[in-house]
């Protein structure tokens, strides 16, 4: 396979992958997953929860399809696209684990209209703590804040925590 190809399919990965946690995020963590999730809608109490597990579990493909390529013959397209979901894990930990939620300490002030979208958003998605009544599931992409906020208000705020001290 040509460099250029296999560089279109990683980017192509990469991108499909917003689709792929989009779906995991609405469908599977906010539904029969929410055993696991739960603990990230909820104070942390120590350094790790036990929605990092879905860490590990998104992980396994990506490791199957590298060592499918390399190891067991099924061709350099599974290295591009097992290497795609590395890079949206490695991206996705970055924005959410470090950016947003704060897992590594860092100075970073969100300054571009697209950040600020995106950090704003996820914010109001952790402003439910129940399973259902949550607002904007994608990492890379979300709706503009008001359109959260109206949402929210239109489920009367249904299941958003109160605001701390009260």
């Amino acid at each position: 396979m040509h460099w250029l190809t296999g560089l279109a399919l990683f980017l192509a990965t990469v991108i499909g992958m917003e689709g792929v946690a989009y779906v995991a995020h609405r469908w599977v963590m906010h539904g029969p997953g929410w055993f696991l999730h739960e603990s990230h809608h909820r104070a942390r109490t120590g350094r790790f929860e036990a929605n990092d597990l879905y860490a590990v579990i998104f992980a396994i493909p990506s490791i199957l399809l590298i060592l499918g390529g390399v190891d067991l013959g099924w061709g350099e397209w599974a290295i591009w696209v097992g290497a795609g979901i590395a890079a949206y894990g490695a991206i996705y930990f970055g924005f959410h684990d470090v950016i947003v939620h704060k897992r590594l300490a860092h100075r970073y002030v969100p300054r571009s209209a697209y950040m600020k979208r995106i950090v704003q958003a996820h914010r109001l998605h952790h402003a439910v703590e129940t399973k259902a009544g949550t607002v904007s599931f994608g990492f890379l992409w979300a709706p503009p804040a008001e359109e959260l906020k109206a949402e929210l208000k239109r489920r009367e705020r249904a299941g958003v925590r109160a605001p701390a001290g009260r």
